[in-house]
């Protein structure tokens, strides 16, 4: 390289820092002029386009730069970035495996790394790259909130509250790390609730600007059983997301509606999937239902057997289908695209389905996808994995509502935040319910949240059998496990298991009672 090409990389390279995007073009359109197999040129380009939007071209670029120079472990991550941001974990895997040891004295390109590695749901991965990161440039607050979410995933409790306790001294501010901070123990005075009641004080921000900090407060009050007074930011949460939220509940309702009327027993049966060519010898378990009914719970007590590996929530199942389909849409799954891939070859579903999976898969003869939400596509799985185990965490329904309504689920679950909304969804998810159970017979498995963590060894005998397992003692020991999870649950089950959540919500009945007399009217047992 000329010393021209250098000062022309140098002051790309500072105007990168000071997000002069401009003059990034402008000095990459230069060295490419003058060397158009530049890698850096190519590169700088591809830092602008990223920049601009432009996702394709920038990773047409960071690809080119990697065939002029495969060392430049720089555009290797960057091209993996753009790979998870479209869901194409297993390159994004392929790359951070490749690369990671190139860029040990590089912390801003092993915090990219590891953040990335969390995101594709392999937060063991990212521990030690993040660890380095934070050993080679300390107090930096986006390597310690990356190490800080790893740490959670990890269970790793004590260093993430060392962590989130330094993020939050620089600044206290910062509400998603006050609610991350509030999550990792329970409460036992009031200390930390009015420093952050100071906070939205002085901040004198609009409710919309204020949810993480609400959900932590009624978080830790519910702790110290302030019922009323914890309800009261709960409730302050939800009304703020609801304020600004532009969603409309009949979307969720047509789409359940949809899935029933094309997804029935005939359609079943009709071009069902051929197993060893779809799961390639390995045995899926599907837990799907509701967040926050005891679905991590359940993973954790299965996939502490030696035969069984979790591969988490992950949204692959509708990908393939969204993918399949065609079809373009701000909403992440249609009506349309229901109607559209009901009527396609299943293998495909099915095989689109494991071709995202194959990055996670170990040598583990059976894996599990918690995804709840997975209900909705239930019949899909069914016909696509013959051999596949349909397992539905069944909870209290006002439990199971009341759960949902306390906890922040950024993109996800928007009806979530409205006790009419819910209800109103309730009452179509237990029709979506019956209509698996009619449909799949016994292929669909139901365990009782409640009778598990009453009568651990026993319900757990009886899940492992119907799953097709022997018992083994490490499952009634989950919590010793040492393997991550990405859940709202993820503090909980380190925790041996216990009742305490066991009819909660009457601790809120009076402020329930719309809620419970809706899913009361439209015939559901609530007790």
């Amino acid at each position: 390289m000329t010393d021209y090409l250098r000062q022309l990389s140098a002051a790309a390279r500072q105007a990168i820092s000071r997000k002069e995007w401009a003059k990034v073009d402008a000095c990459s359109h230069e060295i490419l002029k003058i060397d158009d197999a530049s890698a850096e040129g190519n590169f700088l380009s591809g830092m602008s386009k990223m920049a601009s939007a432009d996702l394709a071209a920038a990773e047409r670029l960071f690809s080119r730069v990697l065939e002029l120079d495969d060392r430049r472990y720089d555009a290797a991550m960057e091209l993996a970035r753009l790979h998870s941001t479209a869901k194409r974990n297993d390159a994004a895997a392929t790359l951070l495996a490749r690369y990671e040891s190139a860029m040990q004295g590089s912390p801003h390109y092993l915090n990219l790394a590891g953040s990335i590695y969390s995101q594709i749901g392999m937060p063991e991965k990212a521990w030690p790259l993040l660890q380095r990161a934070n050993e080679l440039q300390p107090g930096v607050n986006a390597i310690e909130s990356n190490l800080a979410t790893a740490a959670v995933f990890l269970g790793k409790i004590e260093e993430a509250k060392s962590l989130f306790g330094k993020l939050l001294q620089r600044n206290p501010n910062h509400q998603r790390n006050q609610l991350s901070y509030a999550r990792l123990e329970k409460a036992t005075n009031r200390e930390h609730i009015e420093h952050m009641q100071e906070i939205l004080r002085v901040a004198n921000q609009p409710p919309d600007r204020n949810v993480f900090m609400y959900y932590a407060i009624g978080k830790e009050l519910e702790d110290l059983e302030e019922w009323e007074e914890a309800f009261k930011y709960f409730k302050m949460a939800g009304d703020a997301v609801c304020s600004v939220a532009e969603y409309d509940i009949n979307t969720d309702l047509a789409l359940i509606d949809k899935v029933m009327e094309v997804c029935h027993a005939d359609w079943l049966s009709d071009g069902a999937s051929n197993k060893e060519v779809v799961t390639r010898e390995k045995t899926p378990i599907f837990i799907v239902g509701l967040p926050r009914t005891g679905t991590t719970l359940t993973d954790r007590i299965i996939s502490s057997h030696s035969k069984v590996m979790s591969v988490g929530e992950t949204q692959f199942m509708q990908m393939v289908l969204r993918r399949e389909s065609g079809i373009e849409s701000e909403e992440k799954m249609t009506p349309a695209m229901i109607d559209v891939t009901s009527k396609m070859d299943i293998n495909i579903i099915g095989n689109g389905y494991m071709d995202m999976l194959e990055y996670r898969l170990g040598d583990e003869a059976m894996f599990v996808d918690k995804l709840p939400f997975n209900i909705l596509y239930l019949g899909y799985i069914a016909k696509a994995f013959p051999n596949a185990r349909l397992l539905r965490v069944k909870r209290n329904p006002m439990d199971s509502c009341f759960a949902m309504y306390k906890q922040v689920f950024t993109g996800a679950y928007k009806f979530s935040y409205s006790l009419e909304e819910l209800g109103q969804f309730y009452v179509k998810f237990d029709q979506l319910l019956k209509h698996w159970q009619e449909t799949l017979g016994d292929r669909f498995i139901e365990v009782e949240y409640e009778s598990l963590v009453a009568d651990q060894e026993n319900q757990t005998r009886q899940l492992l059998d119907k799953l097709g397992l022997d018992f083994e003692e490490a499952c009634l020991h989950f919590d010793k496990s040492k393997s991550a999870t990405a859940t709202a649950s993820s503090i909980q089950v380190r925790e041996k298991i216990h009742s305490r959540s066991v009819n909660r919500w009457k601790n809120y009945e009076q402020q329930l009672q719309p809620l419970y007399e809706h899913l009361l009217n439209a015939g559901i047992s609530v007790e």
